[in-house]
């Protein structure tokens, strides 16, 4: 899928209407766009620069990190990071944010980001008119891999300094950008053969591990799949669970007040809740099934219908094992992780390790 200009004023003014009135339907900007045969990022490619309408759109350049820098001065904002079966927003202030090469953060007990910016293609600033009359627009910042998928949003809120915010879009638009070019997605690599693998020294690299952030150069070295790895080491460092059990972790991380760590990425962006959760509500809307979190200052949305399967699995460190939740669907994407709040230093949550002890198995 690829949008390579605005095309013709009529065929352009034609894709607005469709697309006002797919979100006047009560379809999310997401389904919005799909529902008309594009990415959510083709769909906002087509109206930058548009100045009528209900949807007005300014392309923005970098760099990505010192966009994400400004953001601090205007105060509290709402992060949102999801993928095809979950959705995490966090309310904070974004700060301490910085980048080393491709790769950055953004460290805060509110907003803990982790950013991959191989991954931003493009950019831009949003401006939707309420769907209700007399209520203000929404104001957003939304950032897009080269297949127009979202990798990270940023959304202003009640208390945000506008001013800033229209300060820092001037700052960083772009309206003489050419439109954004988005590509079809690839499909993924096939899983290297089981039989091609040393299982034994796959299992070995595991248990010398010093920290959970080696994990990916174990799975690099071995040339092996994260999911795959769990199968071939199954029993020893990875325990399949039912798929309720993401259900029964969250309401029991409820009622216990146990901290959790809940880590949702899209590719470009890791989103990191740390902390308790409170009010946790399944919603279920004929065969769609929403798991959700409803707290003040983090939500998550995860369709559990679409959970394919659930890992317990357990990482040596020099801190002692730590042990994570794992969340996969149907095409072996990760969905979701769960953690038990631990900072670097100190040993796992007896109150976590027991929580996921009781997860049935």
């Amino acid at each position: 899928m690829a949008v390579a200009g605005h095309g013709t004023p009529a065929l352009q003014t034609g894709l607005h209407a469709q697309l006002a009135a797919a979100r006047r339907s009560g379809l999310r900007a997401r389904e919005a766009a799909h529902s008309l045969g594009l990415s959510e990022g083709a769909a906002l490619a087509a109206h930058a620069g548009v100045v009528e309408g209900a949807l007005q759109v300014t392309a923005l350049h970098g760099p990505w990190v010192e966009l994400l820098q400004g953001l601090e001065a205007c105060g509290p904002v709402m992060a949102l990071t999801r993928n095809d079966a979950a959705v995490h927003e966090k309310t904070g202030v974004y700060r301490n944010v910085s980048a080393e090469g491709p790769v950055g953060l953004a460290l805060d007990a509110d907003i803990d980001l982790r950013l991959f910016f191989r991954s931003w293609h493009a950019g831009y600033a949003v401006q939707e008119a309420a769907a209700q009359p007399g209520q203000a627009p929404q104001h957003s910042l939304q950032f897009f891999n080269a297949q127009g998928l979202a990798i990270h949003k940023v959304f202003a809120r009640a208390a945000t300094d506008l001013t800033a915010w229209n300060a820092l879009v001037a700052r960083f638009a772009d309206p003489q950008a050419a439109p954004a070019v988005f590509a079809a997605a690839t499909p993924p690599k096939p899983l290297r053969p089981d039989s091609e693998i040393d299982v034994a020294a796959l299992a070995a690299d595991w248990a010398a591990m010093q920290d959970t952030h080696e994990f990916f150069t174990l799975l690099q070295r071995h040339g092996v799949e994260r999911q795959q790895s769990f199968r071939l080491v199954e029993g020893s460092f990875a325990q399949r669970v039912p798929c309720t059990a993401v259900w029964r972790l969250l309401a029991e991380a409820a009622v216990d007040g146990t901290p959790i760590m809940v880590f949702v990425g899209s590719g470009g962006c890791i989103q990191i809740h740390s902390g308790p959760v409170q009010r946790v509500e399944p919603m279920v809307r004929g065969d769609v099934c929403w798991l959700n979190v409803l707290d003040p200052g983090f939500n998550l949305h995860l369709r559990e219908d679409l959970i394919d399967s659930v890992w317990v699995v357990e990482k040596p460190t020099v801190d002692g094992i730590v042990t994570s939740v794992e969340v996969f669907d149907a095409q072996s994407e990760l969905i979701a992780m769960f953690f038990g709040v631990r900072k670097p230093g100190s040993p796992e949550l007896p109150a976590w390790r027991d929580l996921v002890g009781r997860l049935p198995r």
